[in-house]
């Protein structure tokens, strides 16, 4: 196998791998792509009122079902003096507070935040598999107008999700026929339309229960739960808006309970009622994608950058950015073709550029290494060996950016200040290669490559300090990989630089004519 054959199937590999971190983080932990994509949070407040008797008092009231689409952040539970246990059963989760005796008004809360995710839900799966319907049993008359109403229904209809479509828009009919009044009998209350909905669609055959939800409204106080049916159609359970008879689950609408099962059950009380209110927040996609992640414990965030302090955190930050900063100088020397004054020069004057801001840095930089020039000039006169030469230069560099924090200090120079952040010895190397590099290749040469060492610097930064760039390259690390394999494929390129192309067209124009 040759080396080119192995370096792409690395490249191929660490590429992969990179991208299908990147992938999962994003599909499967919910983690954004974008730094300003944010979420609505809900926190829902559910209040129980009723008045106590005496007696021992339990009360039960039906949680919301967790589902893989919506995320709980805190659940909340409180009422004074009253015991509390939250029961799982086959119809779902169930809070319940007990107390031995009690009198008088008394209320419970129970408070969720939640939000939803876009990670699509398979509607049916094995657990949820309906019985067959119990045929309903209607008195006389009123099963005459069932069966009469329900072959107007059929005849209208070619699938099951029209006929159920088709009977709620007839029961909800602004102007019903006489077995449409028999049957509604002049009910109002939402569940008598739900049972009667139901119990027509069982006598047809067709499985379906009750499910109640809640509007999720900003500001909303004292509402209370929607009935909606969800009827069993072609391997899946459909949602039917008993009102309208549109299929779907509406937007903004969390499913509490599904089944027939009481919503709430007071033992040793009366007058119970229940109301909802609901705030809403926006919060950064990111963090809850993060919070969520690490209750879960999952091993991608559980062992990450994640799982350090945050003051390392803020470290890694900046350390991210380097590979970024690499990309750039080896886009810079191996295809523009600008010479640099070293590979990790243009990258560290980037991150100190970052820290001082663009036009300050700059200035900083130019003088100090300017100054160094003419010092090291003198020192060159003096035969100084190599090593106390150096050494020297460092300590002028260290006295050059006290001088100009002093003195930005005195003038009012707040951003002059932060010359320390140039790293010192780099500098010194700096100031000391140009100055070898000025007396064997003449003043051009070092021009050439302090400026394109400034030049590259100047666009790692632009690309550093990009707020896009900055999320993630801290929330996705793996783009290091991807890094990595650019890299490796940029290191085999060996053709013409963009520098030679625009070196080499006069001489290609020249060409052209002598041919002509």
């Amino acid at each position: 196998m040759s080396a080119k054959l192995r370096l792409y199937i690395l490249v191929v590999l660490i590429m992969g791998l990179g991208i299908g971190l990147i992938l999962y983080k994003h599909f499967a932990l919910g983690f954004p792509l974008s730094p300003d994509d944010k979420k609505s949070v809900w926190t829902i407040e559910a209040r129980i009122d009723f008045i106590a008797r005496g007696d021992p008092v339990i009360v039960s009231f039906a949680l919301p079902p967790q589902t893989p689409n919506v995320v709980f952040m805190e659940e909340d539970f409180a009422s004074p003096g009253y015991g509390f246990s939250e029961l799982t059963s086959p119809t779902g989760r169930r809070a319940q507070w007990s107390k031995r005796t009690a009198s008088g008004a008394q209320t419970a809360y129970y408070r969720l935040s939640m939000y939803e995710t876009d990670q699509f839900v398979q509607s049916q799966t094995a657990a949820n598999l309906p019985a067959e319907p119990e045929k309903p049993e209607f008195d006389g008359v009123l099963k005459t107008a069932a069966i009469t109403l329900l072959d107007q229904v059929r005849s209208k209809s070619a699938n099951t999700e029209i006929f159920t479509r088709e009977l709620i828009k007839t029961l909800n009919s602004d102007t019903p026929d006489q077995n449409q009044r028999l049957l509604l009998n002049d009910q109002s209350s939402e569940d008598y339309k739900t049972d009667l909905i139901i119990n027509l669609l069982a006598l047809e055959g067709i499985s379906a229960h009750i499910v109640r939800g809640l509007y999720l409204n900003e500001g909303r106080r004292r509402q209370s739960l929607a009935n909606f049916v969800e009827v069993y159609i072609g391997g899946q359970w459909l949602l039917f808006n008993q009102n309208s008879g549109e299929s779907g689950k509406p937007e903004n609408f969390l499913i509490w309970q599904r089944g027939d099962q009481s919503l709430l059950d007071v033992i040793g009380g009366k007058n119970s009622k229940i109301s909802f209110s609901i705030l809403k927040s926006t919060q950064s996609t990111r963090n809850l994608a993060v919070r969520d992640s690490i209750s879960k414990q999952a091993g991608l965030i559980d062992f990450s950058i994640y799982s350090l302090p945050i003051e390392q955190q803020n470290a890694f930050k900046m350390i991210l950015l380097l590979p970024i900063g690499a990309l750039i100088v080896v886009i810079m020397r191996l295809l523009v073709g600008i010479r640099t004054s070293g590979t990790f020069m243009p990258i560290l004057i980037a991150l100190a550029l970052i820290q001082t801001t663009l036009l300050t840095g700059i200035i900083i930089f130019l003088t100090v290494v300017g100054t160094g020039l003419l010092i090291r000039s003198y020192l060159s006169r003096l035969n100084l060996l190599f090593v106390a030469r150096i050494s020297a230069v460092i300590i002028v560099v260290i006295a050059i950016m006290a001088s100009i924090s002093i003195i930005s200090n005195k003038l009012g120079l707040d951003q002059a200040m932060t010359v320390t952040f140039f790293p010192m010895i780099i500098l010194s190397w700096t100031i000391e290669r140009m100055s070898v590099l000025w007396e064997e290749d003449g003043p051009r040469e070092v021009f050439i490559q302090g400026g394109g060492s400034l030049l590259t610097a100047v666009i790692a930064y632009l690309f550093m300090t990009n707020r896009t760039i900055e999320y993630l390259t801290f929330n996705f690390p793996e783009l290091m990989l991807v890094n990595l394999a650019l890299i490796l494929i940029l290191g085999q390129y060996t053709g013409y630089r963009l520098s030679e192309l625009y070196r080499f067209h006069a001489l290609e124009r020249r060409n052209v004519s002598g041919k002509r």
